[in-house]
C-alpha cells in the first residue's frame, strides 16, 4: 500500500518541529458507524491562513485557505491543496520553529465531523458540523494545486455580506457643548487621516474618507487584520501618529496608529441602526490594542470633562455625538456635533 504520508514526513524533521510525525503505517479505514472529523487550524506562518483537514482514508486530506472558509455563499475564496497530514493532526496546536516547514503558531480554530456528499479527485462537497463552522461547502480544483472552495447552502439567519463601501459620517459645526449633556457621548478629535477599515480574513482594506483606496501607504496598519482573525468587521477610525512627547501628529508610511472610534458591521450583522452608545459596547468588546491600534476612550453624559481633556492633550477639540442615534453614511448630521476645544 502506498504511504500517503511520505510528502508530510519528508517535509518534516520530528527533531525539530513539535508536530506529529508518525512511523510509516498503511491507511487506517474509519470505523463505518463513526462520522468522519475534520479541523480547522488557524495558521500564523509566513503569512495568516487556515488550513482545512478532512478525515479520508486514515489520513487528512488538506487545504491551506488563506482568507478562511467563505462564511456567505456566493463567494469564492482560494484553496491550495496540500500534502496529506496525519490523524494526530486533529488536535495539533503549537509552535512550528522559524526555518522549518510552515514554521509559525498554529491553534485549532474549529473541530467536528463532517457528511462527504461527494469526493473525486477534482471536486469535493462535504457538510460541515462544527463547533463554530456549519454549512454545506464545495471544493473544486482549478489547476495545479489550486483549488476554490465555495459555500453553498443558505448564509445563518440574519447573516448580511460585509459592504463594500460604508461612507463615513460626519459631525455638523457645533459651537458649543449640548445643553442636554447627559444625551451625548463625548470623543476626543483627532487631527489625523479619516479611514474607514474592512477587516476580513486576517485581510485589512483602508479608504480614506473620499473613499480612496489606502492601504498600501499605511502597511503597518495590517497587522490589526490578524490580530483580529477570525473575526470580520468594518470599522470607522482615524489615522494619527503620535510622537515621543504625546504630540499627535499626521501619519506616516512607517509609523502611526489606527484610532477606531466606532463599529458599522460585525460578523454578518449591520449595526447603523443601533444606537451609538451599543455601538460603542460592541466596539470596546473588541479589545482593540496592539502597537498600532487602539480604541481611545469615550466619555457618556460628560461633555466638559472630555473638553478638558482635549486642551489639556492639545488636541482640537471633541466630537459630541447623541447616545441614541445611527449611523448615517455619507451625511453631515446634526446628531454628531464637532466642537473647538479653543
Amino acid at each position: 500500500m502506498a504511504d500517503r504520508l511520505e510528502e508530510y514526513r519528508r517535509k518534516r524533521d520530528a527533531a525539530r518541529t513539535p508536530e506529529p510525525v508518525p512511523e510509516r503505517a498503511p491507511g487506517r479505514k474509519r470505523p463505518a458507524r463513526r462520522a468522519a472529523r475534520f479541523v480547522i487550524q488557524q495558521h500564523h506562518a509566513r503569512s495568516l491562513h487556515w488550513d482545512l483537514r478532512l478525515e479520508r482514508d486514515g489520513v487528512l486530506a488538506s487545504w491551506a485557505v488563506p482568507r478562511g472558509l467563505p462564511r456567505d455563499p456566493g463567494r469564492n475564496h482560494l484553496a491550495v491543496h496540500t500534502e496529506d497530514h496525519p490523524m494526530e493532526y486533529l488536535t495539533f496546536s503549537g509552535e512550528i520553529p522559524a526555518g522549518e516547514y510552515g514554521g509559525g503558531r498554529m491553534i485549532v480554530h474549529d473541530t467536528g465531523t463532517y457528511r462527504a456528499e461527494k469526493w473525486r479527485d477534482d471536486e469535493v462537497v462535504v457538510v460541515l458540523d462544527g463547533e463554530r463552522t456549519k454549512g454545506r461547502y464545495v471544493l473544486f480544483a482549478t489547476g495545479g494545486r489550486d483549488w476554490m472552495i465555495r459555500r453553498t447552502d443558505s448564509a445563518p439567519e440574519g447573516w448580511t455580506p460585509m459592504p463594500e463601501l460604508v461612507r463615513p459620517m460626519r459631525p455638523a459645526e457645533g459651537g458649543r457643548l449640548p445643553r442636554d449633556a447627559a444625551a451625548w457621548g463625548y470623543e476626543l478629535r483627532w487631527a489625523g487621516v479619516r479611514a474607514m477599515a474592512y477587516v476580513s480574513g486576517g485581510r485589512l482594506r483602508l479608504l480614506d474618507g473620499d473613499d480612496a483606496e489606502i492601504t498600501g501607504k499605511y502597511t503597518w496598519a495590517r497587522a490589526m487584520a490578524e490580530a483580529l482573525a477570525p473575526a470580520e468587521a468594518v470599522l470607522d477610525g482615524v489615522l494619527v501618529r503620535i510622537d515621543p512627547a504625546g504630540r499627535v501628529r499626521p501619519p506616516t508610511r512607517r509609523d502611526g496608529q489606527f484610532l477606531a472610534v466606532d463599529l458599522l458591521w460585525l460578523e454578518g450583522v449591520s449595526s447603523l441602526d443601533v444606537p451609538y452608545a451599543q455601538r460603542r459596547d460592541l466596539l470596546d468588546g473588541l479589545a482593540l490594542t496592539g502597537p498600532h491600534w487602539q480604541t481611545p476612550p469615550w466619555f457618556p453624559g460628560v461633555g466638559a470633562d472630555a473638553l478638558r481633556a482635549a486642551r489639556e492633550q492639545g488636541l482640537p477639540g471633541v466630537v459630541a455625538k447623541r447616545l441614541d442615534s445611527p449611523y448615517e453614511p455619507g451625511r453631515r448630521s446634526r446628531h454628531w456635533l464637532s466642537i473647538d476645544a479653543s
